[in-house]
Order: C-alpha cells, then structure tokens, then sequence
C-alpha cells in the first residue's frame, strides 16, 4: 500500500487512481491528517506502507524524520521545482528519492523496488533464480518466460517474493493488496487469490511454491535454479530476489 501526502486533494486523487491502474492500494492525507494517523497507526498498519510519497505540503522538511522514526518504508518526495537547491534540500531532510513531476507511477513502483534492493546490499543478479518479479506493473517471468496474472494476484506474488521464506497472514495479504482502510472486501477474498495463484505457479513450475497452513498462513519456497544468463535490464527491470529477504476520508478514497 502507498501512502500519498499532499495537500492538494485532486493531485492525491490522480496518483490514486493511477496507482490503482497499475493494481496497488493506496490512500491520500492532507499533512494534518497524516500527522494525527501516523502517531496512531499500528505497527501491523505500517507494515502494510510500501511506500509514502510527499506532495505538496508545508511541512515536507520535517515528515520524512517523523516517518522514520515509526517506519522503514521508502520515502519519496515528489517536487515540482527542477532545482538543485530544492532537492538538496529534501534530501537532507530525509527522503529517499525525489522525483520530478509529472512522472508515470511505474517509474515510482520501480524506484522503490530499487530502494529496498539497495538496503539489502550487495545481491546476485535477478536472473539467477527460477523466478523474477519487477516490482512495476510487468508480468514476472518463470524461467526467463511470462506469466500473465491478474493484477491482484500478481501484487500477491510480489508480496510474497518480499517475504520469501518467511509465514505470512491472511491478514497481511489483505493489507498488502487491498489496503488497510478497504471495507467493501472481506478477508476470505486472499484465500480465493492465492489459491488460483497456487495452481498457476504449480503449474509453471512442477511444485507448491506456496505451503499454506491452517492458523498461521501461507509461506512461498522456492529453491534457487541454475543461473540464466541474461543482461541486467534498465531502471524499470530493477527486480528483488527469491533468495535473499525483504529489506521489508479528508483521507481520500482508497484504491484496490
């Protein structure tokens, strides 16, 4: 789930709905209303945040400290002003990333998949395991082929790659692809989803990828692979391996 920070209800609203097109949760605050969540917000709540990005707010210089102080998640502002000074700024002030807008949301997704690969360090090429998720809208590739999936499935699978190994709730699932203010969706939903994922990746790869188990959750395992060797892709190809871990209204109208 991304977080968007702007004062600006309409411009909150258009990455919304963009994020929305690329199949990921988000919700939008304006800074007084982010400031009131974030001191409130569960820790399983800040779980669920991919990612906040910060808008147009007065109080950009100081949210990024107060962010990090409840959370790992990446920040990234997002700045009109193509100026050096400007972004030093933002920077000093904590952020990750700054982007200039405009910028397509895909862009966004895979910057930030490229700020949890550098916090993981230094990490083998993404081509060597049997599997590769890119973290920006693109179909993930089984042995160097595409599986097309169902935008909640494939947030699903992306989840999972960013857990590997580890058990996982149905609950985290649900926040993680709906988002933690949904209402219109119940949490039985994630069973439907991940069985019909199950069966794809079966079906590609000759096994369970995901165990699943009654009262704790579901687990994805799967084992490293000869290596393939294919070139590095640009910036929106950055990928996360399976085999190293996770480097882990007016509120507006959230989307699925």
């Amino acid at each position: 789930m991304y977080i968007i920070v702007d004062d600006r209800e309409s411009v909150a609203n258009s990455y919304i709905a963009g994020l929305v097109r690329e199949g990921v949760s988000s919700i939008g605050f304006s800074s007084g209303e982010f400031w009131d969540w974030l001191q409130s917000a569960s820790e399983a709540d800040l779980e669920a945040v991919d990612a906040f990005l910060l808008g147009d707010v007065d109080a950009r210089g100081s949210l990024p400290r107060a962010v990090r102080k409840r959370s790992s998640a990446p920040i990234i502002a997002l700045s009109g002003l193509k100026m050096l000074k400007n972004t030093l700024e933002l920077f000093e002030a904590g952020v990750d990333d700054v982007v200039h807008v405009p910028i397509h949301l895909r862009e966004i997704l895979a910057r930030t998949a490229a700020i949890a690969r550098r916090r993981m360090g230094d990490s083998p090429r993404p081509c060597e395991t049997r599997i590769q998720v890119f973290f920006n809208g693109r179909d993930p590739e089984i042995g160097g082929h595409a599986l097309t999936l169902p935008r909640r499935e494939l947030r699903i699978l992306e989840y999972m790659v960013g857990n590997h190994g580890k058990w996982i709730t149905k609950t985290q699932i649900f926040n993680a692809v709906y988002g933690i203010f949904e209402a219109a969706y119940d949490e039985s939903v994630i069973e439907s989803h991940v069985s019909k994922l199950r069966k794809k990746l079966r079906d590609r790869l000759g096994f369970d990828a995901i165990v699943a188990r009654r009262y704790v959750g579901y687990r994805l395992d799967i084992p490293v692979s000869e290596t393939i060797d294919e070139p590095i892709g640009e910036l929106q190809d950055v990928g996360i391996l399976l085999n190293r871990p996770h480097a882990s209204p007016a509120a507006y109208t959230a989307g699925g």
